[in-house]
């Protein structure tokens, strides 16, 4: 009787975060005109499917689907790469720099909004704007991946000693016991890196605004920002479909690294 108690009220609280999906999953599927009817209509009678062809028919939506994917991608495999190598010298190599990763830290203290003029500036003399490669090398090397490396610092801390001794009586050098010791055994830290990295890029807005102009190099969030009719008024439905192709990749990455994500969290000293 409890646990089934315990399960009503699970499902009591979801609703709140699970019917907005909802919402926008069935409003994709309505006519402009009964997008925003109240009460809202949350089973449409007559699905029109044809909203998501609008979507990418009368829009660059595939290229644009496109650009956000690889920026996703890249940005996320780099960073797990230059973390996880930060955060193992931090974690495990003894040098006189080691203060360093208190400076490090510091960057997680600066909006992104501070440094965005000042980086434009720098973009803009290098002659790369309306490029994707701001939108690429920067978070590499920003906010995001510091948030990375302080993970996988935490994480190699957690590494017995011993596991690196018999590496070394095995001839392993620094770069082999990092390669063939530390990193096999960091996949929950690395899931966890990887989740909130291609969350946190694929989900860009001020980025793409600052740095593009041209809608063919537009990313998904800031391309959603475009649908309008000729008229100038927004085209919802239409919008909330594009809005659902944008959720799928990062429930499919969720999906697949899940276990290993909340592993990472609990291993690392984030959980809440």
């Amino acid at each position: 009787m409890r646990r089934k108690a315990l399960y009503a009220l699970l499902i009591l609280l979801a609703v709140p975060f699970v019917f907005p999906t909802w919402w926008m999953i069935t409003a994709s599927l309505l006519p402009a005109n009964e997008v925003l009817s109240y009460p809202p209509k949350l089973f449409p009678t007559a699905p029109r499917w044809e909203n998501y062809a609008t979507a990418f028919a009368d829009y660059p939506l595939a290229r644009q689907y496109f650009n956000s994917l690889y920026i996703a991608v890249v940005v996320t495999v780099s960073t797990m790469i230059v973390a996880s190598l930060a955060g193992y010298a931090f974690a495990r190599i003894k040098f006189r720099g080691d203060k360093l990763f208190v400076v490090v830290l510091i960057g997680l203290l600066i909006p992104s909004e501070v440094t965005i003029i000042p980086l434009f500036r720098m973009v803009d003399e290098l002659g790369l704007t309306n490029t994707h490669w701001p939108l690429i090398v920067i978070p590499i090397f920003g906010a995001p991946s510091v948030l990375a490396t302080f993970v996988m610092r935490q994480f190699f801390i957690t590494v017995p000693d011993e596991l690196e001794e018999a590496g070394r009586l095995d001839g392993l050098g620094r770069f082999g016991l990092y390669r063939r010791i530390a990193l096999p055994i960091a996949r929950p830290a690395l899931a966890a890196v990887a989740i909130f990295t291609f969350l946190n890029t694929w989900n860009f807005f001020l980025e793409p605004l600052v740095y593009l102009s041209d809608k063919e190099m537009f990313t998904l969030p800031l391309a959603l920002t475009q649908y309008v009719d000729v008229y100038g008024g927004n085209i919802w439905n239409v919008q909330l479909a594009a809005s659902v192709t944008t959720v799928l990749p990062v429930l499919a990455v969720f999906v697949i690294a899940q276990r290993h994500f909340v592993e990472g969290l609990a291993q690392t000293g984030l959980k809440g």
